[in-house]
Protein backbone atom coordinates (compact mmCIF):
# COMPACT_ATOMS: atom_id res chain seq x y z
CA UNK A 1 0.00 0.00 0.00
CA UNK A 2 1.50 3.35 -0.72
CA UNK A 3 1.77 5.97 1.30
CA UNK A 4 -0.78 7.89 -0.47
CA UNK A 5 -3.31 5.27 -0.03
CA UNK A 6 -2.65 4.86 3.24
CA UNK A 7 -3.13 8.42 4.35
CA UNK A 8 -6.84 8.02 2.31
CA UNK A 9 -7.51 5.33 4.68
CA UNK A 10 -6.47 6.44 7.87
CA UNK A 11 -8.66 9.82 6.84
CA UNK A 12 -11.91 7.62 6.66
CA UNK A 13 -10.87 6.13 10.36
CA UNK A 14 -10.78 9.40 11.10
CA UNK A 15 -14.02 10.71 10.18
CA UNK A 16 -15.63 6.93 11.65
CA UNK A 17 -14.04 8.26 14.79
CA UNK A 18 -14.75 11.91 15.26
CA UNK A 19 -11.01 12.42 15.38
CA UNK A 20 -10.85 15.94 14.82
CA UNK A 21 -7.07 16.51 15.55
CA UNK A 22 -6.24 13.16 13.37
CA UNK A 23 -8.51 14.35 10.64
CA UNK A 24 -7.55 18.00 10.48
CA UNK A 25 -3.88 16.96 10.08
CA UNK A 26 -4.58 14.24 7.44
CA UNK A 27 -6.72 16.94 5.94
CA UNK A 28 -3.74 19.45 5.51
CA UNK A 29 -1.59 16.52 4.41
CA UNK A 30 -3.85 15.85 1.62
CA UNK A 31 -3.62 19.71 0.20
CA UNK A 32 -0.50 19.85 0.80
CA UNK A 33 0.33 17.11 -1.39
CA UNK A 34 -2.24 18.30 -3.64
CA UNK A 35 -0.44 21.44 -4.14
CA UNK A 36 2.79 19.66 -5.05
CA UNK A 37 1.12 17.35 -7.46
CA UNK A 38 -1.03 20.55 -9.51
CA UNK A 39 3.04 22.14 -9.46
CA UNK A 40 4.17 18.82 -10.97
CA UNK A 41 2.34 18.72 -13.62
CA UNK A 42 2.57 16.94 -16.09
CA UNK A 43 4.98 14.71 -14.38
CA UNK A 44 2.75 12.07 -11.66
CA UNK A 45 3.78 12.59 -8.03
CA UNK A 46 6.06 9.99 -7.06
CA UNK A 47 6.46 8.38 -3.83
CA UNK A 48 9.75 10.37 -3.10
CA UNK A 49 7.92 13.38 -3.70
CA UNK A 50 5.30 12.62 -1.25
CA UNK A 51 7.36 11.84 1.31
CA UNK A 52 9.50 15.33 0.60
CA UNK A 53 6.11 16.76 1.40
CA UNK A 54 5.63 15.41 4.86
CA UNK A 55 9.00 15.73 5.76
CA UNK A 56 8.29 19.54 5.26
CA UNK A 57 5.46 19.29 6.85
CA UNK A 58 6.81 18.04 10.11
CA UNK A 59 9.70 20.69 9.95
CA UNK A 60 7.22 23.47 9.78
CA UNK A 61 5.43 21.95 12.77
CA UNK A 62 8.73 21.29 14.44
CA UNK A 63 9.56 25.22 13.85
CA UNK A 64 5.95 26.09 15.03
CA UNK A 65 6.21 24.60 18.33
CA UNK A 66 9.85 26.36 18.91
CA UNK A 67 8.03 29.36 18.20
CA UNK A 68 4.78 28.53 20.50
CA UNK A 69 7.39 27.47 23.10
CA UNK A 70 8.89 31.15 23.37
CA UNK A 71 5.40 32.69 23.31
CA UNK A 72 4.68 30.47 26.36
CA UNK A 73 1.21 29.09 24.41
CA UNK A 74 1.52 25.34 25.64
CA UNK A 75 -2.27 24.43 23.91
CA UNK A 76 -0.72 25.32 20.73
CA UNK A 77 2.47 23.61 21.53
CA UNK A 78 0.06 20.51 22.36
CA UNK A 79 -1.50 20.70 18.95
CA UNK A 80 1.31 20.93 16.69
CA UNK A 81 2.79 18.45 18.40
CA UNK A 82 0.03 16.04 18.17
CA UNK A 83 -0.12 16.50 14.46
CA UNK A 84 3.81 15.74 14.20
CA UNK A 85 3.40 12.41 16.06
CA UNK A 86 0.77 12.09 12.95
CA UNK A 87 3.05 13.54 10.60
CA UNK A 88 6.10 10.77 11.84
CA UNK A 89 3.79 8.04 11.52
CA UNK A 90 4.43 8.62 7.65
CA UNK A 91 7.79 8.94 7.09
CA UNK A 92 10.53 6.56 6.89
CA UNK A 93 11.63 5.27 9.92
CA UNK A 94 14.65 7.34 11.25
CA UNK A 95 18.03 5.64 11.81
CA UNK A 96 19.95 6.48 15.60
CA UNK A 97 22.09 9.01 15.16
CA UNK A 98 25.33 6.24 15.98
CA UNK A 99 24.39 5.06 12.43
CA UNK A 100 23.94 8.18 10.97
CA UNK A 101 27.61 9.68 12.31
CA UNK A 102 29.17 6.38 11.22
CA UNK A 103 27.92 7.24 7.66
CA UNK A 104 29.34 10.45 7.77
CA UNK A 105 32.56 9.22 9.25
CA UNK A 106 32.78 6.94 6.28
CA UNK A 107 31.83 9.57 3.98
CA UNK A 108 34.66 11.76 4.98
CA UNK A 109 36.81 9.34 4.46
CA UNK A 110 35.68 8.25 1.15
CA UNK A 111 35.73 11.82 -0.34
CA UNK A 112 39.53 12.71 0.97
CA UNK A 113 37.25 15.70 2.70
CA UNK A 114 39.15 17.73 5.22
CA UNK A 115 38.05 20.98 5.50
CA UNK A 116 34.41 22.82 5.79
CA UNK A 117 35.15 23.39 1.57
CA UNK A 118 34.19 20.36 1.19
CA UNK A 119 30.97 20.29 3.55
CA UNK A 120 28.62 20.58 0.71
CA UNK A 121 29.61 17.50 -0.92
CA UNK A 122 29.76 15.41 1.71
CA UNK A 123 26.32 16.42 2.68
CA UNK A 124 24.77 15.54 -0.30
CA UNK A 125 26.77 11.89 -0.28
CA UNK A 126 25.40 11.34 2.89
CA UNK A 127 21.96 12.52 2.51
CA UNK A 128 22.05 10.18 -1.12
CA UNK A 129 23.11 6.96 1.39
CA UNK A 130 20.38 7.80 4.44
CA UNK A 131 18.07 7.81 1.86
CA UNK A 132 15.16 9.97 4.33
CA UNK A 133 15.81 8.58 7.02
CA UNK A 134 18.22 10.86 8.63
CA UNK A 135 17.22 14.44 9.21
CA UNK A 136 19.30 17.07 7.19
CA UNK A 137 19.88 19.27 9.88
CA UNK A 138 21.15 16.36 11.82
CA UNK A 139 23.66 15.53 9.04
CA UNK A 140 24.26 19.30 8.70
CA UNK A 141 26.00 19.81 11.83
CA UNK A 142 27.55 16.31 12.37
CA UNK A 143 29.54 17.08 9.12
CA UNK A 144 30.11 20.23 9.90
CA UNK A 145 31.60 19.09 13.83
CA UNK A 146 33.79 16.14 11.82
CA UNK A 147 35.30 18.84 9.31
CA UNK A 148 36.10 21.65 11.92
Amino acid sequence: MSVRDQILEDMKTAMKARDAIRLDAIRFLQAAIKKQEIDSRPNPLTEEDVSNVIKKMAKQRKESIEQFKAAQRQDLVDKETAELKILEGYLPKQMDPAAVEKIVADTIKELNASSLKDMGAVIKAVITKTAGQADNKTISELVKSKLS
